[in-house]
């Protein structure tokens, strides 16, 4: 279950196949209600970007379409105690329950000739409505977005039904349908444990059933008000078709909600794992992370992302963690760095847009590695291993982290990456939608226009700048790891990392043969390398995410 329902596809077909890409008469535009002038980046203060009247433009006369974003500051972090879940529920009973007007089907119906779609969308500190139309078809499907965010349906089947599928989700799609995802939510339920910031935006095995039709309605009513939206509009549109969007926004609950402060990252004494054990695993997929108190907010994250691109970005075959993990040695399928929470990683290539956070880590991702009941199965000369890859692919990257922090990147390391980046991050826009999207999270972090802004701090960095960073925000030595694998590798990986016990690296004979001596050399290095760790938990799976 994605957070945006199946029938909203029409969404992302359009953000990728009918938009004309924006000409030079496009403008940028942030208004209120009293002006139409361009607003300077602030400090980061979220809770300037939100409010009546406030008001992020793309306009584009020569596009075809028109894209509508309404962004709430709410997200789960302002989901009650015992309800987690709560904002989600709310914003998918709102996409998903029609009007007063028409049932949820019969929208979808009338919206299929015109190739139009929309979706909601929560994390854990907004929640996004997108809506995307043909221009030609803007006059017949906006009275559907009015009356979605002004006259929801809150239907009771349709709520048995959303309900039904988030209980699903939590109880049982997590832990079954991909153990990558799985390390990766366990990762942040560790990093934010005790926080609001600590559950799933989708709630927990616990809270969903605590959720109840008035509770949404009562959501809605108290947090998805005007004094808490952003209008993101993009594409074809008329001055006055804005005002009525606007005027009708304005038209939403009064109330002035009190959103929490976002949760801060538990700070991790040494190492410390915790290993998640399930049945018939066929690999240890590994997620690690540490906080760091560096967003999209600060010059430095410039830096940073000059760094994270050098070990390895989502999904990218040059990075340094790849190279030596998968290319060389045929671990698995990637490893990947990042400096900010990348949504939906296991579906799209490039960051997505509408999840902009304050409380942020720096985090690396090992995708499964094998384990040693498997290799054992394969590999006759493997048959008195007791542990599979996971300590060594878990200790060479934390060693290639480690090596960065204290030898830092070549001028020449450093002047390729730059310029892959600035190329790199011109793909993250390619649609209006997108380009929508990213300005109005930038708006959220205090900036104007966070893709140019960056691109301009990497055009002026250093060298020295990017290590600089990566000494003062990153370390090896304080961090937490999730390890989701079968339950006959838990026990012997608690211990093999509890007394940090050398891990060769076990490769069957063939593939042995044929490696570098210097690769071989690299290998003994690796496996006797110190990890910090101080503390090691084993947990059953049926028991994460309570």
């Amino acid at each position: 279950m994605k957070k945006i329902a199946a029938y909203i596809l029409p969404v992302a077909l359009l953000a990728a196949s009918c938009t004309k890409q924006p000409q030079a008469s496009q403008q940028t535009t942030t208004t209120d209600t009293a002006t139409t002038t361009e607003t300077a980046p602030v400090a980061f203060d979220a809770n300037t970007a939100f409010g009546p009247g406030k008001v992020v433009e793309l306009q584009n006369p020569q596009s075809n379409k028109v894209i509508i974003k309404l962004m709430f500051k709410n997200g789960s972090m302002a989901d009650p105690k015992g309800k987690e879940g709560l904002t989600y529920a709310t914003a998918q009973m709102i996409a998903n329950s029609g009007t007063q007007d028409m049932t949820v089907t019969q929208i979808r119906d009338k919206i299929y000739p015109w190739a139009a779609g929309y979706g909601a969308s929560t994390d854990k500190e907004v929640t996004t409505f997108t809506f995307i139309v043909h221009r030609d078809f803007l006059n017949d499907f906006y009275p559907i977005v009015r009356g979605l965010m002004l006259q929801p349906a809150f239907a009771e089947d349709d709520f048995k039904r959303v309900k039904s599928n988030q209980q699903n989700f939590v109880d049982q799609v997590i832990r079954a349908s991909s153990d990558e995802e799985y390390s990766k939510k366990a990762l942040e339920d560790l990093l934010f444990r005790g926080t609001n910031y600590q559950h799933m935006v989708e709630g927990t095995s616990a809270s969903v059933p605590n959720i109840t039709l008035e509770d949404v309605k009562n959501h809605w009513r108290s947090l998805f008000t005007r004094n808490n939206l952003m209008i993101g509009v993009a594409g074809n549109y008329s001055a006055d078709f804005l005002n009525k969007l606007k005027a009708d926004m304005a038209q939403l609950s009064e109330v002035k909600p009190t959103i929490p402060l976002a949760g801060q990252p538990n700070k991790p004494n040494g190492v410390q794992v915790e290993i998640i054990q399930k049945s018939d695993a066929l690999g240890s997929a590994i997620f690690t992370g540490t906080p760091m108190p560096v967003t999209r907010s600060a010059d430095d994250f410039a830096a940073l992302m000059v760094a994270n691109s050098f070990l390895g970005e989502h999904r990218k075959s040059y990075g340094k963690l790849y190279d030596k993990i998968r290319s060389v040695r045929s671990m698995n399928y990637g490893d990947y760095s990042y400096i900010e929470w990348y949504d939906q990683g296991g579906s799209f290539q490039l960051p997505n847009p509408g999840v902009p956070r304050t409380s942020n880590y720096f985090a690396l991702w090992i995708r499964p590695v094998q384990i040693a009941e498997g290799l054992k199965q394969q590999y006759a000369e493997l048959k008195d291993i007791n542990v599979g890859h996971a300590h060594f692919a878990l200790r060479l990257a934390m060693r290639e982290v480690d090596n960065l922090i204290k030898n830092g990147m070549t001028e020449q390391e450093f002047e390729l990456t730059r310029k892959f980046l600035r190329s790199y991050m011109k793909l993250y826009a390619q649609t209006e939608e997108k380009q929508l999207g990213f300005m109005m999270d930038s708006r959220f972090y205090g900036r104007e226009d966070y893709l140019k802004e960056m691109d301009q701090l990497l055009a002026n960095l250093t060298v020295q700048q990017v290590n600089d960073a990566v000494k003062k925000y990153w370390n090896v030595q304080n961090m937490y790891v999730t390890i989701v694998t079968d339950d006959s590798e838990a026990e012997p990986l608690k211990q093999a990392l509890l007394n940090n016990t050398p891990s060769p690296m076990s490769y069957s004979n063939l593939v042995k043969e044929g490696l570098p001596k210097e690769v071989l050399a690299e290998d003994d290095i690796i496996a006797n390398y110190k990890l910090n760790v101080k503390d090691v938990k084993i947990v059953d799976s049926k028991d994460t995410f309570k």
